[in-house]
């Protein structure tokens, strides 16, 4: 009967003992071999029949440990080890049945079974089962469908590791990929002639013109998730010199949550070539203390509070609240996180409704609480202080009052190198916020934390969608100074560091992440110009637009009274500094939100400045002179 008149449901079934029937044959060929070996291949007459006698028992028993292995609900043609494990000791079960059942039970009139042949029947049965595994595996890999006899697109691969391995894999068992590899390319010695999947490396990346002349290849892979910037801002160049397509696999704080494949390769992107090298963390190691906990995102739809909720999602927490007061993000974080498995509880809320925070953690009860509401883009804060003020300080303190309260375990703050000796509303808010972070840890059983970090890439605070907008406009790409840096992350990796952080906080913490070396902004334009397929100055101008007031040259990640002290985690430092006076403080707060109920922008600027010089009188002269209207511009 033809296959397309045979229903999909009886296509599984027909699957499913095609594979039992040739378990049966394997089986009864290893308990045949047995004895053929035990005995030099002169079987006596009176074993002989033991082995026909014995035969239906042994079969019987090991395909039922075979099934109660689930062996036949797993496709054959995507063997793997950790298949190999599970058939060796599924052979181990199944022997040490079938030893147990023929001691007990012996036919009559027969001798007992010898123990050699116990012991090569366990023998043979592995290789068998398991060999015929890995060769319908190789046989589909190998076929005009699984891809490796298949003509694609000729591909170089760069790195010979496992992720290149796998990549290589994906491309023998999917023809529909399109995919040829025609060489590797890697820079240890060690590995130059060898071959990793059937696929010789090449040469190093110094021989990547000359492996592309010999071999072709019409895109580039990039096969390397731990390789920092410069090393692949190298390849690019060198081909977009030579006129090849480049693609990547994302770093290690991309690939964190999933496996290598070919699927999960994309575009090179500027933050791959920034030189910063992945950071890399044993994420079920670190985010141990969230198992089985209660856990509260707020800001759950923006940019890090959604990478917060993807990656807290894998680590098992009892339930995920995610909070935002935008809808439309909160549902699209919602709607992913379900179609991963997940199932998170969203909440529409603003974080400035005392009343409405309280009534959420009376009745989700949150155990951890990740703080990532906050409004971020410097000139629009300038023009909207009160806004400002309300959101990223006031609330904090509200979200720690009920954190209090509530008897919250910790509470994490996502907090920015702008608020380093500000200069700006936005930055003095979030120094505000820090503050409410360290009066409230100081005392009480909850344990807070704020988290800074400079420039995250893709975040919507980000300078990228600026210039990727300029770019697509044909220029200019507008930067304020040629000298001006910034500091610069991933949201995967900045997100890693702030669970890192947070479960290490004592109380009142105020942790600043690693952020390597300050990149120059007129460079971040130059690389996206270039990744774009354009030259900067031919094909896209850059100008320069000069400083606006409030702006920095370069930002600083350690207030001028902090004293800096390393953590367990090296990418992780802590900034102490003598602490206020509680109560003093709680005053300038409530006195702060009278000014701010009263919308009189002035004022509340004057009120921000004056509650955050408590204290600290000797390094704060003056008011900083923030941005001016109308420089929306590239803030970083």
């Amino acid at each position: 009967m033809s296959e397309r008149f045979i229903s999909p449901a009886w296509r599984g079934h027909l699957h499913r003992l095609g594979q039992v029937s040739s378990d049966l044959v394997l089986i009864s060929l290893a308990w045949w071999l047995a004895f053929v070996v035990r005995f030099d291949g002169e079987v006596p007459g009176r074993y002989d029949k033991l082995f026909l006698v014995t035969l239906g028992v042994v079969v019987g028993l090991k395909i039922a440990v075979f099934v109660a292995f689930r062996f036949y609900t797993r496709w054959w043609r995507f063997t793997g080890i950790q298949d190999l494990e599970q058939i060796v000791i599924a052979c181990v079960v199944a022997s040490l049945l079938v030893i147990t059942v023929l001691t007990i039970w012996r036919p009559d009139g027969f001798e007992a079974v010898p123990r050699g042949v116990f012991v090569l029947d366990f023998l043979f049965a592995v290789v068998l089962v398991g060999g015929m595994r890995f060769a319908v595996r190789s046989v589909m890999e190998r076929s005009g469908r699984g891809g490796a006899l298949a003509k694609g697109r000729p591909v170089l691969v760069c790195g010979a590791g496992s992720a290149a391995n796998s990549l290589l894999r994906d491309m023998r068992r999917d023809a529909s990929l399109g995919y040829t590899p025609v060489g590797l390319i890697d820079d240890d010695p060690r590995k130059a002639g060898l071959r990793v999947g059937g696929v010789k490396v090449l040469g190093a990346r110094a021989d990547l013109p000359r492996v592309l002349r010999e071999t072709r290849a019409r895109e580039v892979i990039i096969a390397m998730p731990s390789a920092p910037g410069a090393v692949r801002r190298d390849i690019v160049d060198q081909c977009r010199v030579a006129g090849v397509r480049v693609t990547t696999l994302p770093g290690l704080p991309e690939l964190m949550n999933g496996e290598v494949s070919v699927q999960k390769l994309r575009e090179v992107r500027v933050e791959d070539v920034l030189g910063r090298a992945s950071v890399e963390i044993d994420m079920a190691r670190v985010a141990r203390y969230l198992n089985g906990k209660r856990v509260l995102v707020t800001g759950a739809g923006g940019s890090i509070g959604s990478e917060l909720c993807r990656q807290l999602a894998t680590v098992g927490p009892n339930s995920l609240v995610i909070l935002d007061h935008a809808e439309n993000n909160l549902f699209e974080i919602d709607l992913e996180l379900r179609d991963r498995g997940h199932s998170p509880v969203p909440v529409i809320a603003d974080c400035r409704d005392a009343d409405l925070m309280d009534g959420v953690f009376a009745r989700y009860r949150p155990e951890i609480v990740f703080h990532a509401a906050a409004y971020k883009h410097v000139p629009m804060m300038e023009l909207n202080p009160i806004q400002a003020i309300a959101n990223n300080a006031l609330a904090t303190a509200t979200l720690a009052e009920m954190a209090t309260r509530h008897g919250v375990e910790r509470v994490c703050i996502i907090s920015t190198d702008k608020a380093v000796e500000p200069q700006t509303v936005m930055g003095g808010t979030k120094a505000l916020a820090e503050r409410v972070v360290e009066m409230h840890g100081a005392h009480g059983g909850t344990r807070f934390a704020a988290v800074r970090f400079g420039n995250v890439l893709g975040s919507s605070g980000s300078v990228l969608p600026v210039f990727r907008r300029q770019i697509a406009a044909g220029g200019p790409v507008t930067v304020t100074h040629p000298d001006m840096t910034r500091y610069f992350m991933t949201i995967p990796e900045a997100v890693q560091l702030v669970i890192e952080a947070t479960g290490i906080a004592e109380g009142g913490d105020v942790f600043v992440l690693d952020m390597g070396e300050p990149v120059r902004i007129m460079d971040l334009a130059q690389n996206m110009i270039r990744l774009s397929g354009m030259e900067p100055g031919r094909d896209i101008q850059i100008e320069i637009t000069g400083v606006r007031p409030g702006e920095k040259l370069h930002e600083e990640l350690f207030n001028l009274d902090e004293e800096v002290k390393p953590t367990r985690y090296g990418g992780i430092l802590r900034a102490t500094r003598p602490a206020l006076d509680p109560v003093e403080f709680a005053a300038r707060i409530e006195q702060l939100r009278l000014v701010v109920a009263t919308d009189n922008a002035q004022a509340a600027s004057k009120a921000l400045w004056s509650t955050l010089r408590a204290g600290r009188d000797a390094i704060y002269s003056g008011e900083p002179k923030g941005v001016q209207a109308g420089d929306e511009g590239n803030i970083t």
